[in-house]
């Protein structure tokens, strides 16, 4: 299994700016896709950004298209999420999420390794 820590949340204002980031480690991370999901309060976990093996293949999630952009860095063991024009409605606890196999999923139960999350609040 591979260990997961995630950085880079915290408070900004509406139309700013972040990147996270998702260290992982303990195994070969190019054998895994990988993905963002983040939860709101009182809400499900939800998709929103998913990447294959390779970075070839991404799927985002509609409320986050064309403001998002995922990548990972193979030889750093990292993933990232670009996040521009923050809106209120992005406040939520962000997790990183691996699986074993190359194709990006967004199902969320396809995902066997989890990130303690990081807190990303936008305020309006």
């Amino acid at each position: 299994q591979v260990q997961l820590v995630e950085s880079g949340g915290g408070l900004v204002q509406a139309g700013g700016s972040l990147r996270l980031s998702c260290a992982a480690s303990g195994r070969t991370f190019s054998s895994y896709a990988m993905g963002w999901f983040r939860q709101a309060p009182g809400k499900e976990r939800d998709f929103v950004a998913v990447i294959s093996w390779s970075g070839g293949t991404t799927y985002y999630a509609e409320s986050v298209k064309g403001r998002f952009t995922i990548s990972r860095d193979n030889a750093k063991n990292t993933l990232y999420l670009q996040m521009n024009s923050l809106k209120p409605e992005d406040t939520a606890v962000y997790y990183c999420a691996a699986r074993i196999g190359t194709a990006a999923l967004i199902d969320r139960r396809a995902y066997d390794s989890w990130g303690q999350g990081t807190q990303v609040t936008v305020s309006s």
